[in-house]
């Protein structure tokens, strides 16, 4: 390290020009290395927070869209229950007997004491807990019921029931000897049951006038009016009111939390459906949704770190209005500090009380984070933001798809626990990189006189051509080892600039090849390296020619001459397909097979195979006259489809096959020496352009038997026709 202050001072001083070799080499190895280091530390440390934050992020996404799934059966499974349960003729013929048996105690005297036992009810227990969370003073004339009935119900199952409050559901019938008891004392056992399997908090049947004819836990709101009693605003009677002017079996409907007074303020939902008989609605069945079971969903039973969501994730359901619907972990977990931090952080303290009171953050706690902005527009995805309790947090959000409610689902962490190993390992790479440092300092002073200026200059020139730079030559003047090392390099570089364009002329050579001997679009899926091609290919026209007294001509001549006239006649046909659109597939022998419409579809390939059979006749005949060869063609034309691909392995070829090629080939086979049999496809589609002769020939397969013959008329227009050989 003095050495390197040493250094220093001399560059300040301008002496860089006086520093050896060896010195500078020394300087720039450790610069370059301390640089590298540091700069291999940082993207390391990025790297790893990268990495971490996509990581939680994964498994916060995951969590969120488990938690969501589940939520979201949840309340289908409620709204399939509700809906089930407003079909069955039980609860139909329950509603109508409690109703009649509601209208029938406003025709009968009610208790003497139902009144003033009601008002005491209210006056000392209903009232002085409702105040507790209500804003003012509650009107006792605004929550005492006005009605016979209401009153008389009250009065047997709330203010003379025996049970404490929350438990007021366990009388199953009074003894006031009404219609009303028998009928409640048949099925409220039934009903108490389901509520409590369930996990409802309360079941409520009604009237089609909004009448509360039958609820299971018998509070303030059991007998009353929601259309124009003291509990027309709340959101249960909203939710009735909709289920009834839907006027729709099988429907059901949620409505979200709202503060609900019968249960003394605290945060209620409901669920409901109507009831018909028959055609006509009868009532209106309704579920108070259980606040406790969606906290065990959103909490896992409040096992958090179960769930992968360690000492500080948690999963939370927000509204559309940015009040939470489901509790919060921090404040389950130690709602003293839960408040005592709201507390510092500048909260009101009516909204601190309220959470005293309610025991929950449920419509109590807002959280209007970007993420929550961003799920309640639709969005979803994983974002950095600090939560509402004023803490960094990586959240993952996504709207949820619940019907009638608008909330958002939130996965998050604090961030200090998500970033705890980041921080370690950035400890770590402090170390680590004070530690290099320090060794490459030993290393760089130990190792500078192995190192020369030829060296880098060779080391750069491999590192050009390992690249493909091959021009790439190093001038060394020098006759020491350096210079027989740049001259060995050289000699390589040029070894490879020839080996190179060897290779290229080689590769030229071999992409023509094999596009002369397949079609364009099939060679160039074999250069993208595919090994098996095979595709059906529709609406094609497949000609089959097979040329006649061949064999005899073969028998006079050599072999040479045998293949330079079967190679003239081919290369003839070959030019007249391409200029009339056709694709040779393949010459077996003297048999040539071409097809139209296989790499280009072709709307007239009838009319263009047609066409080139008639030229191979004319190219035939001018063949024959100028070489005095009496060779004759059988020509077979079908359209249809095929299937065309890659067969062989070690040596493969292109080759076409199916149901339209063994038909052509068979017309071939059928047709007279210089004629052109076409099937009844290619007949019926180019009657009106050709002329055509029906022929039978009485063989095998069914083609050769329904075919038709091109007419000596268009024959002739080529010449004469062609004589038998």
């Amino acid at each position: 390290m003095v050495q390197l202050l040493v250094w220093m001072q001399r560059l300040s001083r301008g002496s860089v020009n006086r520093l050896s070799i060896k010195s500078k080499l020394i300087l720039m190895l450790l610069l370059v290395s301390g640089f590298s280091t540091l700069f291999s530390a940082a993207l390391g440390y990025r790297s790893g927070q990268i990495n971490l934050t996509n990581r939680v992020f994964n498994q916060l996404t995951s969590v969120r869209a488990s938690k969501a799934y589940q939520i979201e059966s949840y309340f289908r499974n409620i709204q399939n229950h509700t809906q089930t349960l407003s079909e069955d003729l039980s609860i139909v013929a329950a509603v109508q007997q409690f109703d009649a048996a509601y209208q029938q105690l406003n025709t009968v005297p009610e208790p003497a004491a139902a009144g003033p036992s009601v008002e005491t009810y209210y006056r000392r227990q209903f009232l002085p807990r409702l105040d507790r969370i209500h804003a003012g003073t509650p009107n006792l004339a605004a929550y005492l019921p006005v009605e016979r009935a209401t009153r008389h119900l009250q009065y047997n199952y709330i203010a003379a029931n025996p049970n404490p409050v929350g438990k007021k559901q366990q009388l199953v019938a009074a003894n006031d000897g009404s219609t009303y008891s028998q009928v409640h004392g048949r099925y409220h056992p039934i009903f108490r049951n389901i509520v409590a399997r369930f996990g409802y908090y309360d079941m409520f049947l009604l009237n089609p006038k909004g009448q509360i004819v039958y609820t299971v836990f018998k509070e303030t709101d059991y007998a009353t009016n929601l259309f124009t009693g003291p509990y027309r605003d709340t959101n249960l009677a909203q939710l009735v009111r909709q289920v009834i002017s839907a006027r729709e079996k099988g429907f059901t409907q949620l409505v979200d939390f709202a503060a609900y007074a019968p249960s003394y303020g605290t945060p209620a939902s409901f669920i409901a459906a109507p009831i018909y008989d028959g055609s006509r609605l009868v009532g209106v069945l309704a579920f108070q949704m259980p606040v406790d079971e969606i906290n065990n969903v959103m909490t896992g039973n409040q096992d958090w770190q179960q769930d992968g969501l360690g000492q500080s994730g948690e999963t939370i359901l927000v509204g559309h209005d940015r009040l939470m619907r489901s509790a919060s972990r921090f404040y389950l977990q130690n709602p003293r500090a839960y408040l005592a931090q709201l507390q510092s952080r500048g909260f009101k303290e009516e909204s601190i009380n309220r959470l005293r009171q309610y025991g929950t953050t449920i419509l109590q706690q807002p959280v209007s984070t970007p993420a929550v902005t961003s799920a309640i527009a639709g969005g979803s995805g994983t974002r950095r933001v600090v939560d509402y309790r004023g803490v960094p947090v990586l959240s993952s959000y996504a709207p949820l798809q619940i019907q009638g409610f608008d909330w958002v689902i939130l996965a998050q962490m604090d961030l200090a626990e998500a970033y705890a190993p980041i921080h370690a390992f950035q400890r770590q790479i402090l170390i680590t990189v004070t530690l290099l440092i320090l060794l490459v300092t030993v290393l760089a002073m130990a190792l500078a006189h192995l190192f020369v200026r030829p060296v880098q200059q060779l080391i750069d020139s491999a590192r050009r051509v390992s690249s493909g730079e091959l021009t790439s030559i190093p001038t060394l003047n020098s006759g020491d080892e350096f210079g027989e090392l740049g001259q060995s390099f050289n000699a390589v570089v040029h070894s490879l600039q020839t080996q190179t364009a060897l290779v290229d002329q080689k590769n030229r050579e071999n992409e023509k090849l094999l596009f002369s001997v397949f079609p364009a679009a099939i060679a160039r899926r074999l250069q993208r390296g595919e090994t098996q091609i095979a595709e059906d290919v529709t609406n094609v026209a497949v000609l089959f020619a097979d040329l006649k007294g061949f064999s005899r001509l073969v028998s006079s001549l050599s072999a040479h001459e045998s293949l330079a006239v079967l190679n003239d006649l081919v290369a003839s046909f070959d030019d007249l397909a391409a200029r009339f659109g056709l694709e040779k597939v393949k010459t077996i022998g003297d048999s040539y097979l071409a097809v139209c419409g296989l790499s280009v579809p072709y709307l007239d390939h009838d009319k263009r195979a047609l066409d080139f059979a008639i030229e191979m006749l004319g190219i035939l005949r001018r063949f024959n006259l100028e070489r005095g060869f009496q060779l004759g063609i059988q020509i077979g034309i079908h359209s249809g489809d095929i299937v065309a691909g890659i067969v062989g392995k070690s040596r493969v070829v292109y080759d076409i096959w199916g149901e339209t090629v063994k038909q052509a080939h068979a017309l071939s086979q059928a047709c007279p020496s210089g004629g052109v049999l076409v099937s009844e496809v290619v007949h019926h589609r180019l009657e009106d352009l050709y002329p055509f002769e029906r022929t039978t020939t009485g063989g095998e397969p069914q083609p050769a038997r329904e075919a038709w013959r091109l007419s000596g008329a268009a024959v002739a227009s080529t010449g004469e026709s062609l004589a038998n050989p």
